[in-house]
């Protein structure tokens, strides 16, 4: 099966949507499918993928606020593109305007919408709260479903990365026809990479002693991220008990948060580790993962966390609560550093040693980049097959 995703978020300097594809290109290579991706850049250019796989850059204009990535404007290139790959199923998942370029393309392809992300949630639901209620702002808003709508007409299916998602589109009156949870590169992180002569090292460079709590945060230096919000809830709980943090990240905000944190003793921001296993190896070492997103669409920084055997303090909202159970997990209120600060306190009071055991055990189970894999593959599959027994004139030509 041929998969062609018009992606608009494909980089080279891209994060964590370049990392998803890159691997699903391999993964699907490997159970015998072809992913081609389309993606913008500053000239055309075919690049081939030695696992399997391709890439058509399309010459587009730079986005202004980003650089690292293009912005697709005319629709002609790509669907001469699409005619000639003639793909067995074509994904979008930006709702600008590659949804609109291939739901106006007409070839006979499955044409799947992959959600990946909630531009409500992470605009203006955190732009208004402290101006209107989260109705108020949802009902305000309303225009951009009926959007999305306008466009999903044209798709065979509408799909999202995980139940968060489901949830959130749903709600609005939107159709979901199958939610695909995402999973993390498999054989990589894992509770046995715990070092704990590096943790007494990063519990030292916080002036923190052997005994003390050392969470981890970990993500893009982004106002959707909440990480002011974070780290008051840090330094509330060290009131109460010796606690400190380090965040991995960068972003348009690193320069704001180290302004936030340079008289904060027990916190520290630490540049991207793009060292896999040497990330593997920080995870592991410390105590509890703590996030604060609850525009969260999945929640894989949770989920690399939890193979490493951590913990989770996580929002009560967003993709990140979908994963969290009790056993190995404090939930509080979004939003509401007080209440995070109040479950970092609550997550230490409990049988720390019972609490590892549980994120230990679910460490194994953790879904694997592989499994979501198999399972969209065998999806689309339904669909295609089910599109040809309503149209068999257009897969007999």
């Amino acid at each position: 099966m041929r998969v062609v995703d018009v992606n608009e978020f494909y980089s080279p300097t891209g994060g964590g949507v370049r990392t998803y594809i890159d691997h699903k290109m391999t993964i699907m290579a490997e159970l015998g499918h072809e992913l081609i991706i389309i993606a913008p850049a500053k000239e055309n250019a075919v690049e081939e993928r030695p696992g399997g796989g391709r890439i058509h850059w399309v010459k587009a204009p730079t986005l202004v606020l980003d650089p690292n990535y293009g912005i697709f404007v005319r629709g002609g290139a790509i669907h001469q593109l699409l005619d000639e790959l003639h793909p067995d199923v074509v994904e979008a998942s930006s709702p600008w305007r590659p949804a609109t370029i291939v739901g106006d393309w007409h070839g006979d392809a499955v044409k799947v919408y992959f959600a990946h992300n909630d531009n409500v949630g992470a605009y203006p639901l955190r732009w208004f709260e402290g101006v209107a209620s989260r109705e108020r702002i949802e009902e305000s808003f309303m225009w951009w479903t009926r959007y999305m709508a306008r466009y999903l007409v044209n798709f065979d299916a509408f799909v999202t990365n995980g139940p968060a998602l489901e949830k959130r589109h749903a709600a609005r009156g939107l159709t979901v026809h199958a939610s695909m949870p995402l999973g993390i590169q498999g054989g990589v992180f894992s509770p046995d990479h715990r070092d704990s002569e590096l943790r007494r090292s990063l519990l030292e460079q916080l002036g923190l002693p052997e005994h003390g709590h050392l969470l981890l945060g970990l993500g893009r230096h982004h106002a959707e991220k909440r990480w002011p919000m974070i780290f008051d809830a840090v330094e509330m709980a060290g009131d109460r008990m010796p606690v400190g943090m380090i965040q991995i990240g960068s972003g348009v905000h690193t320069r704001r948060l180290e302004l936030r944190l340079k008289d904060s003793p027990h916190i520290q921001l630490f540049r991207p580790v793009y060292d896999r296993i040497r990330l593997a190896r920080i995870m592991a070492s410390c105590d509890a993962l703590i996030h604060g997103s609850d525009a969260e669409p999945f929640g894989l920084v949770a989920l690399e966390g939890l193979a490493s055997g951590l913990p989770l303090i996580v929002p009560d909202e967003g993709g990140c609560a979908e994963i969290a159970e009790p056993g190995f997990a404090e939930t509080y209120a979004a939003r509401d550093p007080r209440a995070a600060a109040d479950a970092i306190g609550r997550m230490f009071a409990r049988d720390y040693a019972g609490v590892k055991a549980a994120a230990n055990t679910a460490a194994a189970n953790v879904r694997t980049d592989r499994d979501h894999a198999v399972d969209l593959m065998r999806y689309y599959e339904g669909l295609v097959a089910e599109k040809a027994t309503r149209f068999p004139a257009w897969f007999s030509r």
